[in-house]
C-alpha cells in the first residue's frame, strides 16, 4: 500500500513520524549495502588506504574527501575521477596545495568548469594550512587527524564551502553526523514526498528531511550520506528514474503519482541569451601568438585566452575584433582569414566565437582589461590553462600552421 504525500510527510496518517523515517534510513542502507557504489576504483578518497570501507571510528584522508566534495560540485562521479587522480598525484598534501601557484592549480582543473571553485579551494588551502600550523604540529602525511578541524563552522568559514559541502567532507572524513543536501538528495526527497514547489524555494524543509535521516542511524552519517548520493545518482535519475528498483518505491509518493520524473518541480525556464565572441588570434614575425589572462573574477577568471569580445548590432565580425583588440591591447591588427567557429553553451548564456587569423599592425599590447599579455609559441600553449573553447582554436591553429 503506498503511502500518501500527507502520511510520508508525516502531517498525517497513522504510525510514528520517527518510525517511519528510521524504516526509510534502514531500508536505504540495506540497499546500499547491496547496490551502492563501493568501488575503490570509483571513489578511492571513501576507502581506507589497504581498500576497505571504513568502519565508523575509522576517520580518511581529509584533503582528498575535501578535494572530491569541491570537484563533485555540479559535475558528475565520472568526470572527476581522472581530474581527482591527477589532482591528488600534482598535490598529495596540503602544504604542497597552497605553496603552489594559480597557474598550476588552473591548469590540472582545465576542462572542470567552474573555475571559481578552482580558485577558491586554492585560497582555502593556504588559509586552512595557515590556521593549522598555529597548532605545535606539523603538518604533514604524519599529522594527527586532531590538527584538522572536525566543526563546521571552520570549514564555513573557508572560500567556497556551503553548509553541504562542509558536511560532505566531515560526515566522510570523520563520520560526522551531518546532513548533506546536494542536487541529488534533493531529487530523491522532492520525489520521495512529492514537495510541490522547487526545492531552493524550502531550503529549509530539505534539510530538515535529511537531517531526520541521519538522526534515525546514529552512526552511520557517512554511510546514509553516500546512500543517498547513491540513489539519486543510479536510481532516481532526472530523466529516467528505475522506480522499480528503488528501495523506496512503495514510500514514495511521486511514484505513488504515477508520474515520478515530473518532480522536482522546476523553476520557470529563463531565456538564455545568445552572443557572438570576436575572437582574434594575433601571430607577430617570430611566430609567436599572443593571449591574456582574464581577470579574477567570474566563471573563468584567471584563465587564459585568445583576446576579442562581443559583437555589437549591425557590425561585421571582423570589425568587432579589430575594435576589441584596440580597447583591450590598444594595438591595431589587420584581420585576415577566419580560423574556426566554435558553438559554446554555458548554464547561463550561448556564445558563438568567430575567430580569425590576424596580423600585429601596430602597438604594443597591454593588458588593458586583463590581468597581463604574452607572446607564447604555439607549441607552449599546452602550459597556460585555457576555457573549453580555446582548446578548440587551439587546435585548429595547431592545424592550420601544420
Amino acid at each position: 500500500m503506498c503511502t500518501t504525500n500527507a502520511q510520508a510527510s508525516g502531517l498525517g496518517g497513522v504510525g510514528d513520524p520517527a518510525d517511519w523515517t528510521s524504516g526509510l534510513a534502514s531500508e536505504l542502507l540495506a540497499w546500499w549495502e547491496v547496490h551502492g557504489r563501493k568501488d575503490p576504483a570509483l571513489k578511492p578518497w571513501m576507502f581506507t588506504k589497504d581498500g576497505k570501507w571504513p568502519e565508523p571510528h575509522e576517520p580518511l584522508n581529509v584533503l582528498e574527501c575535501w578535494i572530491a566534495e569541491v570537484m563533485l560540485q555540479q559535475t558528475q562521479l565520472q568526470v572527476v575521477l581522472p581530474y581527482w587522480l591527477r589532482w591528488m598525484q600534482a598535490f598529495p598534501r596540503l602544504e604542497v596545495l597552497a605553496e603552489a601557484s594559480e597557474q598550476q592549480v588552473l591548469l590540472l582543473w582545465q576542462g572542470l568548469g567552474y573555475y571559481s571553485r578552482a580558485r577558491r579551494l586554492h585560497a582555502a588551502s593556504r588559509l586552512l594550512l595557515a590556521e593549522l600550523r598555529r597548532d605545535p604540529g606539523d603538518v604533514n602525511d604524519s599529522t594527527p587527524f586532531s590538527h584538522w578541524p572536525l566543526d563546521p563552522e571552520t570549514w564555513l568559514a573557508l572560500p567556497g564551502i556551503g553548509r553541504s559541502t562542509a558536511a560532505g567532507i566531515l560526515s566522510s572524513a570523520f563520520n560526522s553526523p551531518l546532513a548533506i543536501l546536494d542536487g541529488n538528495v534533493r531529487r530523491v526527497l522532492a520525489r520521495l514526498y512529492a514537495h510541490s514547489e522547487p526545492p531552493r524555494r524550502a531550503q529549509g524543509q530539505f534539510w530538515a528531511w535529511s537531517e531526520g535521516l541521519i538522526d534515525a542511524v546514529p552512526g552511520l552519517s557517512r554511510n546514509l550520506n553516500q546512500a543517498l548520493m547513491d540513489l539519486g545518482a543510479t536510481v532516481c535519475t532526472p530523466r529516467r528514474p528505475a522506480c522499480e528498483v528503488c528501495p523506496w518505491y512503495a514510500q514514495c509518493a511521486a511514484y505513488a503519482s504515477g508520474s515520478p520524473q515530473q518532480y522536482p518541480v522546476k523553476e520557470a525556464p529563463r531565456d538564455i541569451p545568445f552572443q557572438v565572441i570576436g575572437v582574434g588570434v594575433v601571430l607577430n614575425d617570430d611566430g609567436e601568438v599572443l593571449i591574456d589572462q582574464r581577470l579574477n573574477e567570474g566563471l573563468l577568471g584567471g584563465l587564459w585566452e585568445f583576446p576579442g569580445g562581443k559583437q555589437e548590432p549591425d557590425e561585421a565580425i571582423k570589425d568587432t575584433i579589430r575594435r576589441e583588440l584596440r580597447e583591450e591591447l590598444a594595438i591595431e591588427v589587420s584581420v585576415d582569414d577566419r580560423l574556426i567557429t566554435v558553438d559554446h553553451a554555458y548554464s547561463h548564456k550561448k556564445l558563438r566565437f568567430e575567430v580569425h587569423l590576424c596580423r600585429l599592425v601596430s602597438g604594443d599590447p597591454q593588458p588593458l582589461a586583463s590581468q597581463q599579455v604574452r607572446w607564447v609559441k604555439p607549441s607552449d600553449l599546452a602550459d597556460y590553462p585555457f576555457p573549453a573553447a580555446n582548446v578548440r582554436i587551439i587546435a585548429a591553429l595547431r592545424e592550420r600552421l601544420a
